[in-house]
């Protein structure tokens, strides 16, 4: 297991200054749907404005993307968290990275983002949230995406993301709900990131090979999928490999079916499952699939590590991704959203 011990005492932890971390934080699935339920009457009455929303609320879908003309769309999407890791350069690009995958997630490309930033500025130095600012300009730069200024507010906890700004094609989008049986899944990136995230929390061990995933962008993915005639994915992140694909499992109306031996996972992760470094989001997140859910037999380790809470994570994809791990297949709708094999 690659890894290492952070600095001794006296040395601050940025993950120490929040009750969380990262995509954990979430809101848990099912009680973010209750709330967001009671907007879609009140969208789907709204006067007409201008541009055609043609991903919104109905699904979850990663992204909203209005169509301005016949072959342009923007897409707009906002993510922010609590620190994930101690050092705040790698902060700043975890948290630019999760924020630009929800771009790609839906087949977009990022045009221009806006930070958004909360700091406990007597807590904590500025200098710090001037290095997470530079992860954050450091990645939007590699993925192209320009910076233009943000927003701040004093904070009793640190929180940094971003507001991304992307163009899409309308005619091919990527969408939660455009599943169909017989399609393949594919998954972009290993699970892992929250137990290795959680453990780093609580003891301060390092993890370089959780950072590397969290902070690779899923641009290429994403550019692959689209290549590869894919309609349907979403990005893994707060709600696990299980909630997402149970959300892309029930918006297309089929059941998924996980090939559990075949899902990557980062070293070290079965090792701070069984340790018990499993954040609260976590179980959370099984809680609410366990009613959808056919286990076939597997244990509880496998379950909680299914059930990751991720920090940008990779691309589910229903169909082929070259260079990409085959998780499952999508099968016709028989008893159960999701089922393990």
């Amino acid at each position: 297991m690659t890894r290492t011990i952070s600095p001794g005492p006296g040395a601050l932890r940025l993950t120490q200054y929040a009750h969380g971390g990262g995509c954990a934080c979430k809101i848990p699935p099912g009680e973010l749907e209750a709330v967001v339920a009671e907007l879609h009457a009140a969208a789907a009455n709204a006067p007409r404005t201008s541009g055609e929303l043609i991903i919104g609320l109905d699904d979850g879908d990663d992204a909203a993307v209005v169509r301005v003309d016949g072959d342009r769309a923007v897409v707009a999407t906002a993510d922010f968290f609590t620190p994930v890791v101690d050092d705040p350069y790698d902060w700043g690009r975890i948290a630019a990275a999760n924020a630009l995958s929800d771009v790609y997630a839906v087949g977009g490309e990022p045009l221009v983002a806006v930070n958004l930033l909360g700091w406990p500025r007597e807590r904590l130095p500025l200098d710090l949230a001037k290095e997470v600012l530079r992860g954050g300009l450091d990645v939007a730069r590699s993925a192209g995406c320009h910076v233009a200024g943000g927003h701040s507010v004093d904070d009793p906890e640190p929180k940094y993301g971003m507001a991304v700004t992307g163009l899409a094609d309308p005619g091919r989008l990527l969408r939660i709900g455009g599943g169909r049986p017989g399609l393949p899944l594919s998954l972009t990136k290993p699970l892992g990131i929250g137990v290795l995230n959680t453990r780093h929390k609580a003891t301060g061990e390092m993890f370089p090979q959780a950072v590397a995933t969290m902070t690779a962008l899923n641009r290429d993915a994403s550019r692959a999928a689209l290549a590869s005639g894919a309609g349907c994915a979403t990005d893994v992140t707060g709600f696990g490999l299980l909630g997402h694909l149970y959300k892309l499992a029930r918006a297309s109306g089929v059941t998924a079916v996980v090939d559990v031996a075949a899902v990557p996972c980062l070293e070290g992760a079965r090792e701070a499952v069984r340790d018990g470094y499993v954040s609260g989001g976590t179980r959370r997140n099984l809680d609410w699939v366990r009613p959808r859910l056919d286990p076939g037999g597997f244990g509880e380790d496998d379950l909680l590590l299914l059930a990751d809470a991720q920090t940008s994570g990779g691309l589910l994809v229903a169909g082929e991704v070259p260079g990409a791990p085959i998780v499952g297949e999508l099968v016709p709708l028989d008893g159960p959203h999701l089922r393990l094999r």
